[in-house]
Order: C-alpha cells, then structure tokens, then sequence
C-alpha cells in the first residue's frame, strides 16, 4: 500500500505554495470578527484533543481571533463530522478530522451521510502521530508476541479499547488482530481518555493508543507498552519494537489529524486558516510540542491533504474489507 510514500506526501510542506499569498487578500466582511470554534469529536484527554489545543492558541492569536475547542464525542466521530459540514460555510466552524471520521468511516458505515470527501474542504494536515500497542500491566505478557500468544490460547477472551468505532485505536486493532491471526474483542469508548482510564484499571486488557495521549502513562508504569506502529522505531523509545519486528509482518499505521472546513467555504479564508495554522505548528515551541510527543508535524496545502485523504480512504477501504470490520 506504499504507506510510507503516502505518509511522506501527505506531510509534505506548502512552502513555495502558499509563500506569495498575501495576508488578509480579498477576506469577506473582515473576517475572522468573532470567535472561531473547532469541533473535535472526541472527548478531552485523546489525542486528537490533545494536538487541537496544542496549536489552538497560537493560530488564533495569528488569525486575531479566539479559537474554541468544542468537543462532541460520540457516533464514532460522525456527530461532530456531520455538525461541521451542515455548518454555515463562513469559516467560523472548522473540525479536526482524523483518520476515523474522515478516512474509515465511508467505509464502515452504510450510507454514511453527509459524506466527509464531499462535505468538507480540506484546510491542513496538523500531524501524524505513531501508535503504541499498550497491555494493562497485570496482563503475564511481557512481549508482542506473548501477547499474540496469550490471544491465540484464550480466542475471544482477550479485550482492546477504542475511542470509538472507526476510530484509529479501533482500526488499529483490527488491522492487529487480522495481521496477527488472533481473535480478541473491541470495546469502543466515548474517547480515547476513558478508555485509557479503563486499562490502567484493568477493566480493559488491551489497547492501541496514540503517543501523545500515552505517553505519560507508560512513563509512569500506569501500561506497558509493547511496540509502536510505525514502520520505523521511535527516537524517544529507541528500545520499543515496531509491530513488525515483534512478529506481526506488513503491520503499519499513523494516526493523523487536519484541520477541515465545511465545503463551500470561500476560498480566500481556507488559505488564510492554512497559512496560520501551517505557521503556528512550525513554531518552535509549538513544534517541539508536537514532536515530543511522537507525532510529526505537517502544515500542507489543501491540495495536499485532499489527496492524502482520498489515498487514506482507499487503504482503509481494504482493510475494512479484509478484516471484515463492523460496527458494534
């Protein structure tokens, strides 16, 4: 599926693109005059609530205006996706689309309406972040392949969290569990936070997170992380396997978020909100941020994100297919 070549791409800087747009060019009725919300559609505490605020405050203080976080978790992420397209095409309502909602969701469920690929224009590709594939720590496995082993002896037994359906922890699983050959049970959650909470108490025994949202914990011994799922190890955890190396062949995947807007929003404001926030998130304060974190940040152009987004959609659409993904 060329992930690395698409990831590459989708990152990829706007640089020369958007250089000689000038500031303020021909924007409608002095905008932005009023405060901007952004809809994330997950709980507070997950890791697309965690990269939103992280560059929240200083576009908005680029673009003169506040910018409100609102979050709307539930539906897998459709709710919150399906109240910013059916918002007034002003620019003052954005989303934070990830990979679920915007990427997996077409696929998932059956006559998906208002469709994301059709319904929103693309802003910027804040980041992508790799994923962590965390055991509650009274779990006997040590290792990928225990785990894999555990899950082999025990089919059906052994549980994994989500955010939700259709959200990256959710695919992230089932794209495990398919790669692995094992059979274990998703629990999908209003949020990644809840559910994290869920498997540091036991309640859950497994689950896929993102680095930024846990990062703290596995520092602190709340989860074991056992490998990360990028095809690449990480710079801050140079001993933790990739998936891959840890016996499970073929197995990549990022987690990613972008900025988007109700389709129909004028141009003039969609290349003024992608030279702010493109700008806030190559700050250096916000930048290291992101990238201790885990995630890489990005800042493309709209173009550049529409068509990682269309290359996103396809890959997801096989492995929903392949893995036979449901909604529970």
């Amino acid at each position: 599926m060329q992930r690395r070549h698409i990831l590459r791409a989708g990152l990829a800087l706007p640089a020369l693109i958007t250089a000689g747009r000038a500031v303020g060019q021909n924007l409608p009725d002095g905008w932005p005059s009023r405060p901007i919300r952004l809809i994330v559609p997950y709980a507070p505490g997950g890791g697309t609530d965690v990269l939103a605020r992280a560059v929240a405050d200083k576009a908005g203080q680029r673009l003169g205006a506040t910018i409100v976080v609102d979050n709307r978790p539930g539906g897998a992420g459709n709710l919150a996706t399906a109240m910013a397209a059916e918002a007034a095409p002003d620019g003052y309502t954005l989303l934070v689309g990830n990979i679920g909602p915007i990427a997996v969701n077409p696929s998932l469920f059956r006559n998906l309406r208002p469709d994301p690929a059709t319904a929103l224009a693309p802003v910027t590709l804040l980041a992508a972040a790799p994923m962590l594939i965390l055991v509650n720590p009274r779990l006997p496995v040590t290792d990928l392949r225990g785990l894999v082993a555990l899950a082999k002896g025990k089919p059906g037994e052994i549980n994994y969290g989500s955010a939700g359906n259709g959200s990256a922890n959710h695919l992230a699983g089932a794209y495990f569990a398919l790669k692995a050959g094992i059979d274990i049970q998703h629990v999908p959650y209003r949020g990644a936070g809840p559910a994290l909470n869920d498997l540091v108490s036991g309640t859950l025994q497994m689950m896929p997170a993102t680095l930024p949202s846990s990062i703290g914990m596995v520092k602190d011994g709340l989860v074991r992380a056992l490998a990360v799922t990028t095809a690449a190890r990480l710079p801050a955890m140079p001993a933790l396997p990739t998936v891959a190396e840890a016996g499970v062949p073929g197995y990549e995947m990022s987690a990613w978020y972008g900025i988007m807007a109700p389709a129909g929003t004028p141009r003039q404001i969609v290349d003024r909100l992608q030279r702010e926030i493109a700008a806030a998130i190559h700050l250096p304060e916000v930048r290291a941020r992101i990238e201790a974190e885990g995630a890489e940040p990005s800042g493309n152009t709209p173009e550049q994100f529409r068509d990682f987004a269309a290359a996103e959609r396809r890959k997801w659409a096989e492995v929903v297919r392949d893995a036979k993904i449901a909604v529970d």
